[in-house]
């Protein structure tokens, strides 16, 4: 099972969504931790290449961004509260940096 690396502030942000979906959103890292799909996701290319988004619905739309196409861990790029059908830019761009600082440590490494 791969270990959950949390870039930023993304933990701090999961452990402020309502107890239902900060559990349902754990339980999806899960699966993605030991391989498997979560059961509602979509890709999200406009973050990068291997990025997904786990979607929650509990009391209002909840998002992790992740990436987990590099072998030693699962990347928890960001996490929020949806407030409109559409993903807000600052969002995107917040994950899209995140997603930059992973791939600029690991090359360091």
């Amino acid at each position: 099972m791969k270990p959950v690396d949390w870039v930023g502030d993304s933990r701090e942000r999961l452990k402020q969504f309502p107890a239902d979906a900060m559990h349902d959103a754990g339980y999806q890292l899960h699966l993605v931790q030991t391989g498997a799909t979560p059961t509602s996701w979509k890709p999200m290319p406009s973050i990068g290449i291997g990025v997904n988004e786990i979607r929650v619905r509990s009391a209002g739309a909840f998002r992790v961004i992740y990436i987990a196409r590099f072998p030693e861990a699962v990347y928890v790029l960001h996490a929020f509260q949806k407030k409109s059908r559409k993903t807000a830019q600052t969002d995107i761009v917040l994950a899209r940096l995140r997603l930059r600082a992973v791939t600029a440590a690991r090359r360091q490494a």
